[in-house]
């Protein structure tokens, strides 16, 4: 596997498709990003395009991992739209594709995100997970520490409400970062 990450791509319409697209195979497979599945291209475009939008016209940036040409994994760097926020950004609609899991892509793309927020000078970064999953053991290995929880507050259907796990990345402490691939801007 050649991973690579590149930072604020040029979103044409063959990425907007691939993201998408993406977005799309991470949800059917049970990933955890704002759909439950089965979900087509339609229904994950009423997410995508705003967000999209948001990367296009900015704050957002946008960071995407690619195995050679195929596009594998993305995360956005949300900004809070808060002027006593601008110190941290949300890492939203964090996603690998199922084919490449376990071969640790996630991990790269987030050690790959830390240190970017290091370099755009953050002093935190802040993602939500849906409990129930196991991914907050995912983000506690590489140095994320829950700091509160939204008892119910994601529905995945009627009777079956899960937590929103609240974690935190202090980007100044003493944490081992390796980015494993290179990332470019």
């Amino acid at each position: 596997m050649t991973l690579r990450f590149v930072l604020d791509p040029e979103l044409t319409p063959q990425l907007r498709a691939d993201i998408v697209a993406l977005w799309v195979d991470v949800t059917n497979a049970g990933g955890a990003v704002g759909f439950v599945a089965p979900v087509t291209a339609d229904k994950v475009r009423t997410i995508a395009d705003p967000t999209l939008a948001g990367i296009a016209d900015g704050p957002d940036r946008l960071l995407l991992g690619y195995d050679d040409d195929r596009l594998v994994a993305m995360a956005i760097f949300t900004d809070p739209r808060f002027h006593l926020k601008r110190h941290l950004r949300v890492l939203t609609r964090v996603m690998v594709h199922p084919d490449v899991q376990g071969r640790g892509v996630g991990d790269a793309l987030m050690r790959t995100a830390a240190q970017i927020g290091r370099d755009l000078g953050l002093a935190a970064l802040h993602v939500t997970v849906r409990d129930g999953l196991g991914l907050d053991r995912f983000y506690r290995r590489l140095g994320y520490r829950e700091v509160g929880r939204w008892p119910g507050a994601i529905r995945v259907a009627p009777g079956d409400d899960r937590d929103e796990i609240l974690m935190w990345l202090g980007l100044n402490e003493d944490q081992p970062q390796q980015t494993t691939a290179d990332s470019t801007r």
